[in-house]
């Protein structure tokens, strides 16, 4: 990715009580969870990464339990101003 903003970078990772998946980045305000269970919460957890960094390059990583990558997703930054 090459751009003049550096890339957000996201993970993506199963709660411990497993209810859901921790969305964990530096340019959230917050570390956010997402709490919603099943097959939708990686999802869900993906699309709010690539909606938060709309304007910016992006890598998002999801992580299985046991601390591995099982898949990355990288977005480069497509939103103009008028």
């Amino acid at each position: 990715m090459t751009s003049m903003n550096p890339a957000h970078v996201y993970e993506i990772r199963p709660r411990k009580d497993d209810c859901g998946v921790n969305l964990i980045s530096d340019v959230l305000p917050l570390r956010c969870a997402v709490l919603s269970g099943g097959p939708d919460a990686i999802s869900n957890a993906i699309d709010y990464a690539k909606l938060s960094s709309r304007s910016h390059d992006a890598v998002i990583r999801v992580y299985d339990s046991t601390g591995n990558v099982i898949a990355t997703h990288e977005q480069i930054g497509d939103f103009k101003e008028p």
